[in-house]
């Protein structure tokens, strides 16, 4: 099997030939130079022996072209970027948010080239390559600067529902255009699908509604859901129309087991990424084998719940992937 072959037959319950597995990292040092990042994703890739590619992009690509200004200074250190000014400064900020066409982007399309420039790299190498998409309520609350939900509780939020319709056009041109390069995929991450941050009947009206919109606007084989957080809206997300299902495994609930009895897509999950930063092999190690006890190589793909954080441990890595690859299926 090629890694397409192997992925397919993962989402598709089928037989592996080996045990697929998948993770990834930012790369602050070159993310806002479509080249670079570019390379350093095949670099990666080549390292590791991946067999499903997640694009690193700079994770404010979506909120950039609305005129933020943003300090990317703590990523290296194993931090997050941080939104320094924003348009958004009050609740009627909000209608200034409107649809942005990608041909009038320079982020979207900085990103989209750094798409197209992977998949020319990996001509030949059949391996399938997920494009990452944030949530409209994901983007909309990094540019209200983490301020969105107490917005929401003003109760007039006819603004803010018009900015979510908006941010939907444009997120779904981005999957469109992703697709007909030819990502295999979306990764779609969701930052606020977790009762600890938000309650489930505001992410139903202002993030589930247009999370499936733009979920079902993608045409790929490999469609994943990252249910961000460490206690995630299982039983709303679970519904959500994608291929592959990928959250905080032992962060948050559900376990692994429950997910495995209550989900009818692939699983990628498994290993705990701060047991990854910290050199923990015995954890590792023991994750990988009850994953394995498990799933037996169908419908799952190991991996982290989330992005691997810098600084990067290249032997826990390395260990990983020699690890899974031993397993004999």
């Amino acid at each position: 099997m090629n890694k397409i072959e192997r992925i397919q037959a993962a989402v598709n319950g089928q037989k592996v030939d080996v045990y697929p597995f998948s993770f990834w990292t930012h790369l602050p040092h070159c993310d806002l130079d479509p080249v670079l990042l570019a390379d350093n994703t095949y670099q990666f890739y080549k390292t590791y022996d991946i067999d499903l590619i997640k694009t690193m992009n700079n994770g404010m690509y979506s909120c950039q072209d609305y005129n933020c200004e943003i300090d990317y200074s703590d990523i290296e250190k194993g931090g997050v970027a941080k939104i320094t000014s924003t348009p958004i400064k009050s609740y009627n900020d909000f209608g200034y948010i409107g649809k942005l066409e990608i041909e009038n982007s320079v982020a979207i399309k900085r990103e989209l080239y750094s798409l197209e420039l992977l998949l020319e790299k990996l001509k030949g190498e059949d391996v399938p390559v997920l494009f990452t998409v944030f949530s409209p309520l994901t983007t909309l609350n990094k540019l209200s600067n983490n301020k969105l939900l107490e917005y929401i509780s003003l109760k007039e939020t006819k603004e803010i529902e018009k900015a979510l319709e908006n941010i939907t056009y444009t997120t779904i041109q981005i999957v469109k255009a992703a697709n007909s390069i030819g990502a295999s995929g979306i990764y779609f991450a969701t930052q606020l699908a977790n009762y600890s941050v938000c309650e489930e009947e505001i992410y139903r009206k202002f993030g589930a509604k247009y999370d499936v919109e733009v979920l079902k606007s993608s045409t790929g084989f490999a469609d994943c859901l990252h249910c961000h957080g460490n206690n995630i809206m299982f039983d709303l997300l679970k519904e959500y129309p994608v291929d592959i299902f990928n959250w905080h495994v032992y962060e948050s609930q559900p376990t692994l087991q429950y997910g495995k009895d209550n989900l009818d897509k692939c699983i990628m999950t498994g290993i705990v990424r701060e047991d990854i930063t910290k050199g923990n092999i015995d954890n590792i190690d023991k994750c990988i084998d009850y994953g394995h006890e498990l799933f037996k190589g169908k419908k799952h793909i190991f991996s982290p719940g989330c992005v691997v954080r810098y600084p990067l441990n290249n032997s826990i890595l390395k260990h990983i992937s020699q690890k899974i690859r031993s397993i004999e299926l």
